[in-house]
């Protein structure tokens, strides 16, 4: 399944990262990658991917899944994961990222799910709803705002239908939870200038492979991984307030715009330039 507003993508590798006006808290993006990889990550919304050419391959609760034409990646905020192609052709995909809180609210009002809402499964092969979200960025492509937010709303229901539930909370009663959380915390707060290991360990009272397995265990991924994260989600909150992205890199911590490219990519799927240029786009509207 390929989708013909794409503009000629199935030559090359080319992804555009947007949003429209008419959404408000939801990331849109449509792309075509071959040799993409992106690191461990996470997004503070949710993922609903879908795949129109190719395989997606990434890895998710400890485990590599597979998304192919007709199927829809689906990730729950705040969770690790990675993507790359399932084959030398690469895969091509639309994706929306609808915020937790619009989640929340279609879920309370079309299904019987209590609590916060998630997705059960990271992988469904459902191509009714592949196809709703290809039309949901047909419709913000045409402008046409009632569509758009119907058909999102749409295919957000019929996902949490069939592949939904309460997501479990995560308590944190350990000692090693409740440091690494004070570790997340110091390292959020001293994003620009963080301490080693060694240091952040000490200053938390525990050992530097205690910490370590506790972050893991409690986020999915080393410190310093966590960090690029949140210094790239840290980055594009200030891309979308319309700060250079020279002046960006220094801000969250990275050495030079170049340095903040690299991770940026790896993460977000686009440059930053590329990035906050769409998001002027529909700021100037």
């Amino acid at each position: 399944m390929r989708f013909p507003e794409n503009g000629g993508m199935a030559g090359s590798e080319r992804a555009r990262h947007w949003r429209y006006g008419e959404l408000p808290g939801v990331d849109l993006l449509r792309a075509r990658y071959v040799e993409k990889r992106f690191v461990r990550h996470t997004h503070e919304n949710f993922v609903i991917a879908a795949i129109a050419d190719g395989v997606e391959v990434f890895h998710h609760g400890g485990a590599d899944q597979y998304a192919g034409p007709g199927a829809l990646a689906l990730v729950n905020p705040d969770t690790p994961h990675t993507g790359r192609a399932g084959g030398p052709e690469g895969w091509q995909y639309g994706a929306v990222y609808p915020s937790p809180e619009l989640v929340a609210e279609i879920a309370a009002e079309t299904t019987v799910i209590r609590g916060t809402p998630g997705f059960s499964s990271p992988v469904l092969d459902d191509p009714y709803s592949a196809g709703l979200v290809h039309e949901v960025l047909r419709a913000t492509d045409e402008g046409n705002a009632l569509a758009a937010d119907t058909l999102l709303r749409v295919v957000v229901t019929r996902l949490l239908r069939l592949n939904g539930g309460p997501m479990p909370q995560r308590i944190t009663r350990t000692a090693g939870a409740r440091t690494a959380a004070r570790a997340r915390a110091v390292l959020e707060e001293r994003m620009v200038d963080p301490p080693t290991l060694e240091r952040l360990a000490g200053e938390l009272g525990t050992s530097p492979f205690a910490l370590l397995r506790a972050f893991r265990d409690m986020y999915g991924m080393p410190p310093h991984t966590w960090l690029t994260d949140a210094r790239v989600r840290r980055a594009r909150r200030l891309l979308d307030a319309g700060v250079a992205p020279a002046e960006v890199a220094v801000a969250v911590g990275f050495t030079d715009q170049p340095h903040l490219s690299r991770h940026f990519g790896r993460i977000v799927g686009v440059p930053p330039g590329a990035y906050q240029r769409e998001r002027k786009n529909v700021q100037d509207v």
